[in-house]
């Protein structure tokens, strides 16, 4: 599979671009991809839903915050399964961006891109649906594949979606004739001017229904539950959003389905604590291992590591486990386990544990003689990520 092209580079524009750069890139993209300009070009079609899949992001502010920080793993673009544009269909690039071109009979790209069988009238699009999905640690260390139930509107299978009775009393808009503008002409200094507004009596749509569909009441949806298997890339992060196309609402009466918007919760572990793609463990020793130097079992993601402390280790000590930490979001490093190591002096002694210890007082080798090859826990944190 090849690697997706990086949304700014499709679209021809700097990151800094905005809203209308990003607009106009998509416009002139369109224009010299599209498909009855190029007819049977694989393509060009190919291009051309390469271009509205990047439009549909950056043009979105909350979809491109997530691209700018996380790419294309920020939009379940690394992981499948729908996310992003990679949905998308002609249909839906038609119905969803077929106006971007300035729609209207006065449009010069009125016909062209309204036109044409593919309909004057850029469908409405859904709501979206936003759920919250628990992750513990090991899932989001490695990436997961989870199904999720969601109820959501989709279109009544009865009618076919536009809440007529069996599908078939459905009439033309007398208002609007179909079109679900009305244009109004008025008279200024500078001469006529038309407006256009949605039609009134129809809401847009360009079709009135008669005897109303008996399984959804006219709505042409209805609600339903369905099990949607979704792919979460390694490396996600709390409150990180994930999207699908095309999973949301379907709005009343036909339209584009909304997106699924899917926010990571993450669960907090037990001993282990994560430090951006790095996982912390805080190793509590006695006095007399750490002296002595002993053998012990840590718990790391998925599993235990061995690992030796030397004789004479102090408490502050860092060691690292290379790659025992949570892999790059859309990337290939993977981060490191810290294994900080704490000496646990007792709180309380019995007699014969004081004798031992007053013995020991007064030895030379146990009065603290830190030399230059002994750093103080600033230059220890200084050190870890410098």
């Amino acid at each position: 599979m090849a690697q997706k092209r990086d949304y700014y580079e499709v679209l021809g524009v700097a990151k800094s671009a905005s809203e209308e750069e990003i607009k106009k890139a998509y416009r002139k993209l369109a224009v010299k991809y599209h498909p009855d300009k190029n007819p049977d070009d694989k393509e060009s079609e190919e291009k051309f839903k390469e271009a509205a899949e990047a439009y549909e992001v950056l043009s979105n502010s909350q979809k491109k915050a997530q691209y700018d920080r996380f790419g294309h793993a920020g939009m379940g673009g690394a992981a499948g399964g729908g996310f992003g544009g990679q949905g998308m269909n002609m249909d839906d690039i038609f119905s969803q961006f077929g106006d971007i071109f300035g729609g209207g009979d006065d449009s010069p790209f009125g016909n062209f891109f309204g036109g044409g069988g593919r309909g004057g009238r850029r469908q409405r699009k859904g709501t979206d649906l936003r759920i919250k999905l628990k992750l513990n640690l090991e899932e989001i260390a490695n990436g997961v594949e989870k199904k999720i139930k969601v109820k959501r509107h989709v279109a009544c299978k009865v009618c076919s979606g536009n809440g007529s009775k069996n599908g078939t009393d459905l009439k033309t808009c007398g208002t609007c004739q179909g079109s679900g503008q009305v244009k109004r002409v008025q008279q200024t200094m500078l001469g006529q001017m038309v407006t256009s507004s949605t039609c009134p009596t129809c809401s847009g749509e360009g079709k009135s229904v008669g005897a109303k569909c008996d399984a959804c009441f006219g709505e042409g949806r209805v609600l339903e539950e369905e099990i949607i298997p979704i792919k979460i890339p390694a490396g996600v992060s709390n409150d990180m959003q994930l999207s699908m196309s095309g999973k949301g609402n379907v709005p009343p009466r036909g339209g584009v389905a909304g997106d699924l918007l899917i926010v990571i919760e993450e669960e907090a572990h037990e001993v282990l604590h994560r430090d951006g793609n790095n996982v912390i463990y805080d190793l509590y020793v006695s006095f007399v291992d750490a002296a002595l130097g002993t053998s012990v079992e840590v718990p790391t993601i998925g599993g235990k590591a061995k690992i030796t402390l030397e004789a004479g280790t102090q408490g502050g000590k860092i060691l690292r486990l290379k790659g025992k930490g949570i892999k790059e979001l859309n990337g290939y490093s993977v981060g490191d386990q810290l294994v900080h190591i704490n000496i646990w002096t007792p709180k309380q002694v019995n007699k014969e544990e004081r004798e031992l210890l007053e013995k020991l007082r007064d030895s030379e080798n146990f009065a603290p003689q830190p030399g230059k090859s002994e750093k103080g826990f600033f230059h220890k944190v200084r050190d870890m990520f410098s």
